[in-house]
């Protein structure tokens, strides 16, 4: 991994611009090195560490996109009705060993080659058959019902781009191909603990004061979703020494090491002091809300690349979910060798009143529903507080507020990023 940056928006410095932490991510963050093969079956969510080229044509011949009967468009072309003889009859997986002359049809079946003469077909719900002859309708176009060789993509095109998260469909084209293996980045490995006095192991009995850990549970399924191998490091307590030792060691072997709690300003807020001696930072305040208590920076380490890189995220669950999606997924992604995508807000209609301050991007959690005239409207979550887990559960999204926005008004268009499309 190459150096984050040598500047530093330090525990006292401005907020960082999202903007800005995105840039810095793309220009001093290299992707892991190493490239290792994987079969199809374990492909999806992999990242693909070159271009891969298609080595045939897709279709690789031309066939009947229907059940039918295939012909030549000549013999139908300004005729009201046509009467052809059925010669032949040919499925898919038969090679076309009979050709279609003047006044004749092939019965043809979805899939099956393009009989020698044929270059059109009928849908078998469009004829009638007479014996051993079909009525063909006018009306039919050149070419109808037929799929060409190489239309879907040529031999030598570039099918699949480096830098891709493969999806299942990335897999089925690879398939389509007669691939079996596909070159991608190694899964980046990441070091993940839980900070804080407060916090116990669920199952464990909880003291008065106690609370169980959510956070690191959260941050499990989110870094599974992106193809992480994560080592669970528990919970460590708010020790400077303990939660230094465990930053060094954990960033010996791990691409990243991911942490959430005690980056916020409070005496007891010991990770902050621990990361400004451990970590060279990047920056700690991010211009958004909630979550801006957030530490970014590089570990040194005796691995091949020297460094690991550190977050720091507050304590709060939903500033833990934000700041996961919009700080640590474009590093987690960028650390895999993936093209970082940019996350494309749907526009709704805002059905609530807003104020916000200037200069900040703000993450309002919302759930959509069908407005009276039928467009989708945004409906914010009844409570604000980082810490209302149920404001997560019980929503669909997060309504995006630019940093110049300082209020809206029920009826205004919003942008709307779901779920779904920011753990992608």
């Amino acid at each position: 991994m190459a150096q984050l940056s040598d500047d530093c928006f330090a525990f006292s410095g401005p907020l960082m611009p999202i903007a800005e932490m995105e840039r810095l991510i793309c220009e001093r963050v290299a992707p892991v090195a190493e490239i290792e093969p994987v079969g199809l079956r374990e492909a999806a969510g992999r990242v693909l560490a070159r271009d891969l080229a298609a080595t045939i044509d897709l279709p690789p011949f031309d066939n009947s996109a229907v059940d039918g009967y295939a012909l030549r468009h000549a013999d139908i072309d300004g005729r009201p009705e046509t009467h052809l003889a059925i010669v032949h009859r040919l499925a898919a997986g038969q090679d076309a060993t009979r050709g279609v002359g003047p006044g004749e049809a092939i019965r043809i079946f979805t899939g099956a080659p393009m009989p020698p003469g044929a270059d059109t077909v009928v849908m078998q719900e469009d004829v009638r058959v007479n014996g051993d002859r079909v009525v063909v309708p006018a009306g039919l176009g050149r070419g109808a019902n037929t799929r060409l060789a190489g239309e879907d993509i040529r031999a030598g095109a570039v099918m699949l781009a480096m830098g891709q998260r493969l999806s299942p469909q990335d897999v089925a084209l690879a398939a389509a191909q007669g691939m079996t293996e596909l070159p991608v980045r190694r899964r980046v490995a990441v070091a993940l603990f839980s900070t804080g006095d407060e916090v116990i192991e669920p199952g464990q009995e909880r003291p008065p004061s106690a609370i169980y850990d959510a956070n690191r549970f959260l941050l499990l399924a989110l870094l599974a979703k992106f193809g992480a191998r994560v080592t669970d490091l528990g919970i460590l307590r708010d020790q400077p020494d303990v939660l230094a030792a465990a930053l060094a060691a954990a960033a010996e072997d791990h691409d990243m090491v991911l942490t959430s709690g005690g980056v916020s300003t409070g005496e007891a807020d010991h990770m902050r002091t621990t990361c400004e001696h451990a970590a060279r930072l990047v920056f700690w305040r991010v211009a958004i809300k909630p979550g801006r208590p957030v530490a970014m920076g590089v570990l040194p380490a005796r691995g091949p690349a020297g460094q690991a890189a550190f977050v720091g995220l507050p304590g709060n669950p939903a500033a833990v979910f934000v700041t996961f999606v919009r700080v640590v997924r474009p590093l987690l992604l960028r650390l895999a060798g993936a093209t970082l995508r940019p996350l494309v807000a749907l526009p709704v209609r805002s059905a609530f009143a807003y104020r916000k301050k200037k200069g900040r991007r703000e993450y309002v959690r919302a759930s959509l529903r069908p407005g009276s005239d039928g467009s989708i409207e945004a409906v914010k979550f009844s409570q604000d507080g980082a810490g209302v887990i149920t404001s997560l559960t019980q929503t669909d999204g997060l309504v995006e507020l630019g940093e110049d926005v300082t209020s809206i008004a029920p009826g205004a268009t919003v942008g709307f990023l779901s779920y779904a499309d920011m753990t992608e």
